[in-house]
């Protein structure tokens, strides 16, 4: 079911797809955060928080200096070239899953329709040929924050200098996957979030960032000007989140009414027993009798 709202000329689009979409399984490509079939190549001071990866090519040039990688390197002529080779025979299976009919049937289709400007819920969002971004799209998830988008293009995917893709309620792309029939663009100064899975190429422009996503170019190149990838992995269940902030909580109550016993082992043998009280994050410590302060210096240590 579509809704479209024209108001002033500004078209508010809240998209509400008819399938829940699945988790794309990248296996081992979801280790990386660019990852190349023939060759990964950086001008200038792109920055790579995860591991860079390229088979059956061989070439990774721009690193060290002046980009940076947050990772290892994996290729033929680097460590662990099996790892990279590994690594593609996954982005092809995931590619294959995400287009497929069957895996990840169609919600809504926008096909000759520009992303920005919408507010899209989690489901799976279909283009017949290439999806544009111009400006900002939302991406909602405040009924869902485990929610799962899930774009199928046709071709290829290209953003306008400086678009943005925003969360409302949650705050990373770990679970947004972009399959794209071809190659990728990304406009100058482009904010993008999510995993890119491209048929061919993938090139970020000036200033063009990934946050909470990967790079993963199935047959082609991955190409970067002054770039900023950061991979990220999903959230986690919210039973575990529940379980981890619980103990979280029953620690900081039990540090909170302990009672301690604090000794130094070179300034008096006596231990003092005492409470610590808090505020905010700052720590106190009553001892429970008077203190007398002893300023003679131990035996041994050659001081007096």
């Amino acid at each position: 079911m579509r809704v479209s709202v024209i108001c002033g000329g500004f078209l508010s689009f809240w998209a509400l797809s008819a399938y829940a979409a699945s988790i794309v399984p990248l296996g081992t490509a979801g280790d990386f955060a660019v990852l190349a079939g023939s060759t990964v190549t950086s001008t200038g001071n792109t920055l790579i928080d995860g591991n860079v990866g390229v088979s059956p090519g061989s070439l990774i040039t721009g690193f060290y200096p002046p980009g940076i990688v947050n990772g290892t390197i994996y290729g033929s002529v680097y460590a662990n070239g099996a790892v990279a080779a590994g690594a593609e025979n996954d982005l092809t299976t995931a590619y294959n899953f995400a287009a497929s009919i069957e895996d990840e049937p169609c919600g809504t289709n926008l096909s000759g329709m520009d992303l920005g400007g919408m507010n899209l819920a989690p489901g799976v969002y279909c283009f017949t040929s290439s999806a544009q971004l111009t400006g900002t799209l939302m991406l909602d998830a405040l009924t869902d924050p485990n929610g799962v988008f899930v774009f199928k293009i046709a071709s290829a995917l290209t953003t306008a200098s400086n678009s943005a893709v925003l969360f409302q309620g949650n705050d990373g792309g770990g679970n947004v996957f972009w399959q794209v029939g071809s190659s990728a663009t990304l406009g100058v100064g482009t904010a993008f979030a999510g995993n890119i899975l491209a048929y061919s190429s993938i090139s970020m422009d000036t200033g063009a960032s990934i946050n909470c996503g990967s790079a993963l170019a199935e047959n082609g190149a991955v190409t970067m000007i002054d770039n900023r990838v950061n991979s990220c992995s999903a959230a986690p269940e919210p039973g575990t989140a529940m379980l981890l902030s619980m103990g979280l909580l029953s620690l900081i109550l039990y540090v909170k009414q302990s009672e301690f016993t604090f000794a130094k082992s070179q300034r008096g043998a006596t231990p003092v027993p005492g409470t610590v009280s808090y505020i905010g994050v700052t720590a106190t410590f009553t001892p429970v009798g008077s203190l007398t302060v002893n300023m003679a210096a131990p035996a041994g240590t050659g001081r007096t």
